[in-house]
């Protein structure tokens, strides 16, 4: 049961493992969107949005409605913003720290 959870994880996380996904669900972290807004948002051809959302759609990170000739995208939970937000927590810290080893190298 254990190794079935692990695995799981590991391919969420594979889901989001892809820089064009990351931004495709910080753009829905601000509301659904069609697929044309995201493209527009993301300044990216169709092809490659579409490509991803259904990445990300085959493992239930994203849910789709259609509606009439659209077919409108949303985070299909709201923690994922969340989790989206303590990303970029970790990797300012990060940055932070690399900066600051950077500067006391050229200190030395």
């Amino acid at each position: 049961m254990n190794n079935e959870v692990q695995q799981f994880k590991a391919e969420f996380f594979k889901a989001l493992a892809h820089p064009m996904r990351i931004r495709i669900l910080e753009v829905l972290s601000e509301g659904e969107k069609t697929v044309n807004e995201i493209q527009t948002i993301l300044g990216s051809e169709g092809s490659a949005v579409s490509q991803q959302l259904a990445v990300l759609r085959s493992k239930n990170v994203v849910s789709s409605v259609k509606e009439g000739t659209s077919v409108i995208y949303s985070l299909r939970d709201p923690l994922i913003k969340e989790l989206l937000a303590v990303a970029k927590q970790i990797f300012d810290k990060q940055l932070v720290s690399a900066i600051s080893m950077l500067e006391d190298m050229r200190k030395n």
